[in-house]
């Protein structure tokens, strides 16, 4: 724990957000080793893995290394054998997913805001467009009933001129 200590108040080992987690991991674990002294090869040897392979982690080179979940066990267990504090190296891999979703949920936030103004500006016309519509059903639909009331009203008064005769 004390070399993890060491490392956090390290400001070279205060990162940028930039920088990958896999890279900030490496630079603690690259810390905390030589700090006690140990070769690459030495600590590569001790957890039966390939010295490339550590080496990579230490760099945060990412396209030398398998699969993510490969990875993360290999880190597990550098931090344990390190006797650093495991639960905090492990949570670096989550500080990076939280800043992409950060990074895409702004994103998705500009293109939502873009899409609404791009609405707003096309609503006004959309709005006069309906009106225009309406207002044109409006007057066929009371043209054909005046119509049918004219019709109606011519049809009526030949059968009251009718009714008055026969009275």
């Amino acid at each position: 724990m004390f070399a993890l200590k060491e490392i956090k108040s390290n400001p070279e080992n205060n990162t940028n957000r930039e920088q990958s987690s896999l890279k900030r991991i490496g630079n603690f674990i690259k810390e905390a080793r030589l700090s006690r002294d140990q070769s690459l090869e030495e600590l590569a040897s001790d957890l039966k893995i390939g010295s490339h392979q550590l080496k990579s982690i230490e760099e945060g080179n990412e396209e030398e290394l398998p699969e993510e979940v490969f990875v993360k066990a290999m880190v597990r267990r550098i931090s344990q054998k390190l006797k650093l504090d495991t639960e905090f190296i492990m949570n670096e891999f989550k500080t990076e997913r939280q800043e992409i979703r950060i990074e895409e949920i702004i994103e998705e936030v500009a293109k939502k805001t873009n899409k609404t103004r791009e609405s707003k500006d096309s609503s006004p016309l959309g709005f006069w467009i309906f009106v225009l519509i309406s207002g044109i059903l409006g007057l066929i639909a009371s043209s054909l009933i005046f119509d049918l009331f004219s019709e109606s009203f011519q049809n009526q008064a030949p059968k009251q001129e009718l009714i008055k005769k026969t009275k």
